[in-house]
Parts: C-alpha cells; structure tokens; sequence
C-alpha cells in the first residue's frame, strides 16, 4: 500500500489502538509501526487525532512524566467505540473483496502465459 491509502486507515488504526489500550501520540506511532503502518509522520498522526477528539470520538488529558513534560494520552469515548464498530464492519468487507481480488491475482499469476505481458493468451 501507498502512503496515501495507509493515510487513509489512519483514523479507525488509532482509534483500533486507543481501544485497545489509551496512550500518547508517539507511543500510537511506535504501535502503528508495530502493526506495519511504516514512517506516519507524527504532525500528520497529531492533526488525525485532534480531528477524531473534535468528533468526540477520543478524549484527551494532560499525565505528568516521569522522564520529561506532561504528555497528552488519548482514550476512546463511547462514539468512538461506535464508530470503529463501524468502521471494523466495514473493512471486514473491504477485506473479503480483498482476499478474492488476492485470491484471483495468484491463480492468474500462476498461468505460463501471464508471466510475460506480451503474451496474449489464446481461448
């Protein structure tokens, strides 16, 4: 995937990872990392999660540190586990087009003739 169309899965991501357990900017973007979402550009990771908290889907506090400044940690609301259970139904479908568009791309693949795209095959 592109960097745009991971962009794209940014907001139910970290709304995924709020749910699964509250915490602060960088440490959703070492997480997302860690999912396989590579090089998120915390400015753009920051203005994703102002956006969901202006939509009331995350909430925000100010936790003291113990290595440095207070850091602002991010928990999910009740709007916003409605909203990923939405969106999760959503890319359960997308997922399912996926497999078969996956699916279909291995068996053509795996015809003789595909394997140069100058060949056209005959029927």
């Amino acid at each position: 995937m592109s960097g745009g169309e991971m962009r794209s899965l940014l907001q139910p991501f970290l709304l995924l990872l709020v749910y699964e357990r509250p915490g602060h900017g960088y440490d959703l973007i070492e997480r997302l990392a860690g999912m396989g979402v590579p090089d998120v550009e915390p400015g753009h990771a920051y203005r994703v999660l102002r956006g969901l908290e202006r939509r009331r889907l995350v909430t925000s506090s100010w936790v003291p540190s113990d290595s440095g400044p207070a850091r602002r940690r991010y928990e999910l609301t009740p709007e916003g586990l409605a909203d990923l259970e939405t969106r999760m139904s959503a890319l359960a479908r997308l997922g399912s087009v996926l497999d078969g568009f996956l699916s279909l791309w291995r068996k053509s693949s795996a015809s003789p003739s595909r394997r140069d795209p100058h060949v056209i095959p005959r029927p």
